[in-house]
């Protein structure tokens, strides 16, 4: 999505020429599920899809927002008018970033935007964070707030926890804001800490492939909110401030502790063994080993699809395939409930394992998956 072809959309709409053009990505989470809301350690990457937005200010109070990928006429929303629950489509994002900036003492007087986006939706690569991680940086700029990085991406948050209404964790809007291009960024999420980590599989001969399985899943939804507060009530009973501080080689005795808690006992036991997946996967890409780290993914699918219990079908047929392909691990990304799976590889093999990925799917009678390579690339910045 070029920024000069988002500039004259948004001059066609608005009658005037942008102020400045943005992009933010969405991301791969590479090993760390679902412990980025219990203070553990995620290690995403950022992906070359990204969302484009062209800004100007306003000094009336309006918000106007346009979508190249939505059908529709331009929104129209008062700034005052802004409150949680208000929004229940795609412009809650935008408008929730505003709603948090305004919360924090930052004085938005109004701007027009057009957006346009190649972050597929639904498919757990964090669309919305590429949302609202691109206005964050347009409006930071234009007014300059200063709140790169992790202030900006903690702001994001509150604006989807709060404003959307979705319980979601740290990580995504972290991703789009900070990673590199040729880096996975390992985070440790209750100091949001960053190091970025070399990532560069095209020179060791792998490729990592993202399966979109066209399953859609939503983050608001209220299976995710039971995880959570799953998590939340471990942690209590075990007198902890949060998962995170439950030691890998104290797992067992901690989940002696919990005793009958058949549901929080499972949850338990992914997050903590997570984290100590995250901790091996950065010491062997440190190490120079990526091939070595496949069976850390695999472990993690698992860990998702029999503790967590998050996957689907289609998940779970994209590792089985893979695997069963010779694939050096593979496993779900993201929030779960359908969405994508990754899949490491050797380069040689990406074709063949392509192919039997779409056959097995067509087999089952599913949706066609659509399948790409994750390249890692850079986080947000101003295009124009």
């Amino acid at each position: 999505m070029g920024a000069q072809q988002v500039a004259d959309r948004f001059a066609e709409l608005y009658g005037a020429r942008p102020e400045g053009v943005w992009a933010a990505p969405g991301r791969v989470n590479l090993i760390g599920e679902h412990t980025d809301y219990n203070d553990g350690f995620v290690m995403p990457f950022a992906l070359p899809h990204q969302a484009v937005a062209a800004v100007s200010r306003r000094t009336d109070g309006l918000l106007r927002l346009h979508s190249a990928d939505i059908g529709g006429g331009i929104t129209e929303l008062r700034l005052d008018d802004l409150a949680p629950g208000g929004d229940h489509d795609w412009t809650a994002y935008p408008a929730g970033v505003v709603w948090a900036l305004r919360e924090a003492g930052h004085e938005i007087t109004g701007a027009d935007v057009h957006l346009a986006s190649t972050v597929p939706t639904g498919a757990g690569l964090s669309s919305s964070a590429a949302l609202e991680v691109v206005i964050a940086l347009a409006l930071d700029d234009l007014y300059g707030l200063g709140l790169k990085g992790w202030r900006l991406a903690r702001l994001c948050q509150r604006a989807e926890n709060v404003y959307v209404g979705a319980p979601t964790g740290i990580m995504d809007q972290t991703a789009s804001a900070c990673c590199e291009a040729g880096h996975a960024l390992f985070l440790d999420t209750r100091d949001l800490s960053q190091r970025q980590i070399p990532f560069d599989l095209a020179a060791a001969g792998l490729r990592l492939l993202v399966v979109d399985t066209q399953v859609k899943h939503a983050h608001s939804g209220g299976e995710y909110g039971k995880r959570r507060a799953g998590c939340e009530k471990g942690a209590a009973l075990l007198g902890v401030d949060a998962l995170r501080d439950i030691p890998y080689d104290g797992l067992d005795a901690a989940l002696a502790r919990l005793g009958g808690e058949e549901e929080v006992v499972p949850l338990v036991r992914h997050v903590v063994t997570e984290n100590e997946r995250v901790e091996r996967t950065v010491a062997l890409l440190r190490a120079g080993d990526p091939r070595a780290i496949g069976p850390a993914l695999t472990e993690g699918h698992a860990s998702l699809r029999d503790d967590f219990r998050i996957s689907c079908p289609e998940l779970d047929l994209v590792v089985d395939t893979a695997l069963a392909g010779g694939a050096l691990g593979a496993r779900m990304t993201g929030g779960g409930f359908g969405g994508s799976a990754i899949v490491l590889t050797e380069a040689a093999d990406v074709d063949t394992l392509t192919k039997s990925v779409e056959e097995a799917f067509a087999a089952a009678g599913f949706t066609a998956p659509r399948v790409f390579e994750a390249v890692p690339s850079a986080g947000a910045r101003r295009l124009v």
